[in-house]
């Protein structure tokens, strides 16, 4: 574990070969010391940019593992990127957030233009209660560029999360990676959530703390509760995993998760919450059946398997432990070459959402072995 290794990235960069990388993601187990991890990153991955951040746990070889650090390196021979930090979440400018992604966008086409596939990469402190905001300016600054990403954890504290970039250690920021590359890649998000016909109405909120006061009029807690048939006592993480609300936008539903709920009887939720809103409660596919499905289905003919980049909500880990299924699903993980982290919540597109496994699936550029994986390196 890297919390009793003496020298955690010295074991890591032994494990990775002589090439040179242009990025390198460490997903930091808040048990390992952020601190001390980042000031050991300086000289091990030459001039590769280098980005991290804590985590609610890791997604590694053995798939749900905890107590550990998952480094992903990408190769230069197939990938250009360019990295850049967004201090002080209170004051985002949107305007400066916008011309600054379209900076560093165009800078980096006109670097590797030739290279045609592209995607972006965001970590942000999940405790900032930012990220819907931040996304919906990061998205419009980059245009048809797929982003993805996921919210910084502490386990399941919910104290303090850290990230860095290139050896500066950041709280209430986020770090943003534009590659381009010659392998192709598809951005996807999943969840195996179904809508049923319970809804209920948010009548009372406050939404930039993402609290939640009155559902149907009534304290938000003790209806939640009155719905599931539940005590309100009994409301804990576990019970907000099995029994998520959603909220349509367009032609699909989306979690709103609920983190907690406080003395008063307000629920707090990962998301964006407003008054007026109409949640619904959902109900479950079997989780490891619906993500063995989801994964295979990325698989490309003739393109062979790919590496996949994966950003996974807290809640599907607590889930998978309440219905027993964690081992199943650390083997599926492992078999679909999954690497990453869980998260406080998840990006894609413009959107903030929760519950979820969203990343990014990156595929050989040329295969003459359809089981290889591409030229990534992943280690923990």
């Amino acid at each position: 574990m890297p919390g009793t290794h003496p020298a955690p990235l010295d074991a890591i960069s032994a494990q990775f070969p002589s090439e040179p990388f242009a990025l390198v993601l460490l997903f930091v187990s808040p048990d390992a010391g952020f601190r001390a991890v980042i000031r050991q990153t300086r000289g091990h991955f030459g001039g590769a940019d280098v980005l991290a951040c804590t985590t609610a746990g890791e997604l590694g070889r053995l798939g749900y593992e905890e107590g550990q650090i998952i480094a992903v390196a990408f190769p230069s021979a197939n990938f250009a990127t360019h990295t850049y930090a967004i201090r002080d979440l209170d004051a985002l400018d949107e305007q400066d957030v916008i011309d600054t992604a379209i900076q560093h966008r165009t800078a980096l086409t006109r670097r590797s233009g030739e290279w045609p596939w592209e995607f972006a990469f965001l970590m942000i402190d999940g405790l900032s209660l930012k990220e819907e905001h931040l996304t919906t300016m990061l998205a419009a600054g980059l245009g048809p560029m797929s982003l993805f990403g996921g919210s910084s954890g502490d386990g399941t504290a919910f104290r303090q999360t850290w990230l860095s970039r290139n050896g500066a250690v950041l709280e209430n920021a986020a770090v943003v990676a534009l590659v381009r590359s010659r392998c192709p890649v598809q951005v996807f998000s999943l969840d195996h959530l179904l809508p049923t016909d319970t809804r209920m109405v948010v009548t009372a909120a406050d939404p930039e703390r993402r609290v939640v006061q009155e559902i149907n009029a009534e304290p938000a807690a003790a209806e939640y509760a009155r719905l599931l048939g539940k005590d309100p006592n009994q409301l804990d993480p576990f019970i907000f995993a099995a029994h998520p609300v959603v909220v349509r936008l367009g032609d699909t539903h989306h979690v709103r998760a609920i983190r907690q709920v406080n003395a008063d009887g307000e629920l707090v939720f990962f998301s964006a919450i407003n008054e007026g809103m109409v949640l619904t409660l959902a109900r479950h596919e079997d989780i490891a059946v619906h993500l063995a499905r989801e994964l295979a289905a990325l698989a490309r003919p003739g393109a062979g398997a790919p590496q996949i980049i994966g950003c996974d909500c807290i809640l599907r880990r607590i889930e998978a432990g309440q219905s027993q299924k964690t081992r199943e699903i650390s083997r599926i993980l492992t078999e679909r070459h999954v690497i990453g982290f869980s998260t406080y919540g998840e990006q894609v597109g413009a959107l903030h959402v929760n519950q979820t496994l969203t990343g990014v699936a990156i595929y050989p550029p040329s295969d003459p072995d359809p089981a290889a994986p591409p030229d990534i390196v992943p280690k923990d």
